[in-house]
């Protein structure tokens, strides 16, 4: 399966999210899985289960859990793919970085001309 063809699937995008946030049981994912996208234990496990055949997931027995975690070596192949296309909007980030950089400026200068003097004695 294609990288894409696995991260085109939202429940799949959102366990890569939680396991982002640091290694998870089975559980845990399954738990937060099924109440926002109202899907079986069973159903999951099978995006589990692709996650972790197509290399986006590591798996590690602990006891009786199974803790997934994220593994980022695909995840850097997408970033060099993506890489050929960052030139179509770098170039608009770093104009709307500017932009915002230069209205702070602006209101922060604007703020210091409206406060008034301080008396002096």
């Amino acid at each position: 399966m294609h990288a894409f063809d696995v991260l085109g699937d939202p429940v799949r995008r959102r366990i890569l999210e939680l396991l982002a946030e640091g290694e998870q049981s089975a559980g845990t994912v399954s738990d937060v899985v099924r109440r926002e996208f109202g899907i079986s234990q069973p159903a999951v496990s099978q995006h589990l289960k692709v996650l972790r055949e197509n290399g986006f997931a590591t798996v590690r027995p602990d006891g009786t859990r199974r803790l997934y975690a994220v593994d980022s070596e695909p995840l850097r192949d997408i970033d060099a793919w993506l890489d050929r296309f960052r030139r179509f909007w770098t170039p608009h980030l770093d104009a709307l970085a500017t932009e915002l950089a230069r209205g702070k400026r602006e209101r922060r200068l604007r703020d210091t001309d409206d406060t008034p003097d301080s008396p002096t004695s």
